[in-house]
């Protein structure tokens, strides 16, 4: 099992580790709404469309960027008139045209499923919004189109800039008719957003930090992130996105009612208590092993429940099934750990997800030793693949 040293996220040296500052980035979250409500009043935005409905909407997005796309097809889905589709390169779907909306989001404005989706959305004469590095390919296409591009500011990763990226397309769908999620709403999710980074400072000892408590928890076994609904399922693929990319832990993630089964399958295998000590798996449990001398003991799942108890509309069977998800959890001997959220409009009890998450996978990355913002696999990768 990984071992997180506390006592690193308490140290003031601990900034030292995060050479690309990825903690006040996070912390930004808050200004990075209100700047960004700022650029798309800038841009344009009605200008989309000529303020005509369209007939669809698709989102080129992948990556860090690919939350966008859920998030709006989760804000749309009640009851917007306007279908959303997401596609992360080509091809674009035979059915687009000069009736439909294309956006494509690329923090660099380089990604090359977005640009090769966003160039040939131009060429069948479909309206774009591209949100996007300023004076980047991204930006060029959509200039050439007459579409409208929205500046995303300088940043250290798509993971770190999300609400830059996701602001201005809710904006755009809001303005169509889609959403209600205006600036209004965003204003109170900006608030939220510092809220949360206040709570989570780096500054604040473990004991009373909830981000730095999660990633001590994390760390203690597999992480499974598992949603009661929609909103927590959006949340819970981002969670699952940042662990394994931020701390570099293999996790999965699941949405109820649909991943109910397959998560408490898990139950059952070589990752709980109840596997271990199955005959057909291990056979009998040594009582007197040593984990000095015969090795780490096998690591355990740990459960992260994720609950949208803060919404005005509160379904009780998903309640049922997510308590029985946990109670069976607990009965196999996985622990869990489970976090709702205040009232407050849907991009409200999201942003204070996302945020928790973001910095529990942070902290959890730092209190490991290593850098949150920096991978040098990740940085072969890109060595080996460049053409």
């Amino acid at each position: 099992m990984p071992f997180i040293d506390e006592a690193r996220l308490d140290d003031d040296q601990l900034a030292q580790l995060d050479s690309r500052q990825t903690l006040r980035s996070l912390a930004s979250a808050g200004a990075q709404v209100r700047h960004a409500i700022d650029l798309a009043g800038e841009a344009g935005l009605g200008r989309l469309m000529g303020g005509e409905r369209p007939r669809s909407v698709l989102v080129a997005a992948l990556g860090g960027s690919s939350v966008v796309a859920n998030v709006l097809e989760l804000l749309a889905e009640p009851g917007s008139p306007v279908p959303v589709q997401t596609r992360h390169n080509l091809p674009l779907p035979g059915w687009v045209g000069a009736l439909d909306l294309v956006v494509a989001v690329s923090q660099s404005g380089r990604a090359e499923g977005p640009l090769a989706l966003a160039a040939e959305a131009s060429r069948r004469g479909a309206s774009l919004l591209t949100v996007g590095a300023p004076d980047s390919p991204l930006a060029d296409i959509s200039a050439r189109a007459r579409g409208v591009h929205v500046d995303v500011p300088a940043g250290t990763s798509s993971r770190t800039t999300l609400w830059a990226m996701l602001t201005p397309v809710v904006l755009a769908a809001h303005a169509l008719g889609m959403v209600d999620a205006g600036p209004l709403v965003f204003a109170r999710v900006a608030d939220r957003l510092d809220q949360q980074a206040g709570l989570f400072r780096p500054s604040s000892e473990t004991f009373v930090n909830p981000a730095k408590t999660l990633a001590c928890e994390l760390a203690e076994g597999v992480p499974v992130v598992l949603g009661d609904g929609p909103l927590t399922g959006v949340a819970a693929c981002r969670a699952a996105a940042m662990i394994t990319r931020t701390a570099r832990i293999p996790a999965t993630w699941g949405e109820l009612p649909d991943a109910a089964s397959q998560v408490v399958a898990c139950f059952d295998g070589p990752y709980t208590d109840a596997g271990l000590t199955s005959a057909a798996v291990s056979g009998p449990a040594d009582i007197f092993a040593d984990p000095y001398l015969d090795g780490a003991p096998a690591p355990k799942l740990r459960l992260l429940l994720l609950r949208d108890d803060g919404s005005e509309r509160v379904d009780e069977r998903a309640r049922t099934l997510a308590d029985a998800v946990a109670q069976t959890a607990r009965d196999v001997g996985v622990r869990v750990s489970e976090h709702g959220t205040e009232a407050g409009h849907a991009l409200e009890r999201l942003a204070a997800h996302i945020a928790l998450t973001d910095f529990a996978a942070t902290y959890l990355a730092l209190g490991l030793g290593m850098d949150p913002g920096l991978s040098p696999h990740v940085a072969d990768l890109r060595d080996r693949t460049r053409g």
